[in-house]
């Protein structure tokens, strides 16, 4: 039998959460230091250190201008775990569940003028293509990201997009039943690929999709296009829903905004780690500079067909300039 050698004592926590010198949280344990394919980042990946996957970590992750010497040092604010987002998103989904509820039991459907669901085939039931652009963004973040606690949050980014593209489809179904006519359910794929207000989103999000570095993936997505999608098709789609009537809409949009407050909280404490290395503010910069004008084109294709909102636009713009402005990118 062996014995454990004279003067060694047993670790009281994770070697990597001994500095704080006080017990872990729950958030820390299960969310810090658990990628494998962070170990050796010139072979991030076991099975096949030269094929395509491994070449792809080295070149867009580790090799991304945006540098930091310790990743794993970044902690969600919120401090969420599996547990927790859902405890939280249980409390979102009844709440929105409530309303649907509540409003089908009114017969509010039936209440919408017919200009405003033509609108909404057009400018509502599309939106699920548009937010499952974000959902699979984000989970490229998810995979691509050099610290868990960063993928973490990105997983639960795209499981927030998930449930809103299925309220969405919901929606959809809802309102084609008291407004036959109109092409809900039926329309969405044509008027996304064809009609004038998406197409701006459609080139913003195309191109995010096809954005490799994870770095630039973030800015581009979360810093930019994402704020965009939140400010046009949520909060400035709510005020003409509720000038129309449809209170509905803008108390579900409202729901959904609350998700991306949450989003662009761990957006800015990650925008303000990778502000600690100097070198990476110009950077960031640079590609905010070549991602906004596209944000802001979609903006103004989407918001100036929106009915009775004539400064849906001009508050869109400002709000997601505000947002950007905010940034911690300089001391």
């Amino acid at each position: 039998m062996t014995t454990a050698p004279a003067g060694l004592q047993p670790q009281k926590t994770w070697s990597h959460l001994a500095a704080r010198r006080r017990r872990p949280s729950e958030y820390e344990i299960v969310s810090t230091n658990l990628l494998w394919h962070m170990r050796d980042q010139e072979q991030p990946w076991d099975v096949d250190h030269k094929g395509v996957m491994a070449d792809l970590f080295r070149k867009y992750r580790n090799g991304s201008p945006i540098q930091h010497a310790d990743w794993d040092a970044f902690r969600d604010p919120d401090e969420l775990v599996y547990r927790t987002y859902n405890i939280l998103q249980d409390g979102q989904e009844a709440y929105v569940e409530g309303l649907l509820d509540q409003h089908n039991h009114e017969e509010h459907d039936k209440g919408l003028s017919p200009e405003w669901t033509a609108s909404l085939a057009a400018r509502f039931a599309p939106g699920r293509y548009l937010l499952h652009t974000v959902q699979m963004a984000s989970a490229y973040l998810v995979h691509m990201s050099p610290a868990s606690t960063i993928s973490n949050c990105a997983a639960f980014q795209a499981a927030d997009q998930l449930r809103w593209v299925s309220h969405v489809a919901y929606r959809t179904a809802e309102l084609a039943q008291s407004h036959p006519s109109v092409g809900l359910g039926t329309q969405e794929r044509s008027h996304w690929e064809e009609l004038p207000a998406w197409q701006r989103f459609r080139e913003l999000m195309e191109r995010v999709l096809g954005t490799r570095d994870w770095a630039e993936s973030f800015v581009a997505l979360n810093l930019v296009a994402k704020p965009a999608i939140d400010e046009a098709f949520y909060r400035q789609h709510g005020v003409s829903a509720r000038r129309q009537g449809d209170t509905l809409f803008a108390l579900v949009s409202e729901a959904a905004l609350r998700d991306s407050e949450r989003s662009r909280r761990w957006s800015v404490e990650l925008v303000r780690q990778m502000a600690q290395r100097p070198e990476n503010v110009p950077v960031v910069e640079r590609w905010l500079d070549d991602w906004t004008p596209l944000a802001d084109a979609a903006i103004e294709a989407f918001c100036s067909e929106l009915p009775d909102n004539p400064d849906a636009t001009a508050n869109a713009l400002l709000a997601t300039r505000a947002f950007r402005t905010s940034l911690p990118l300089r001391g």
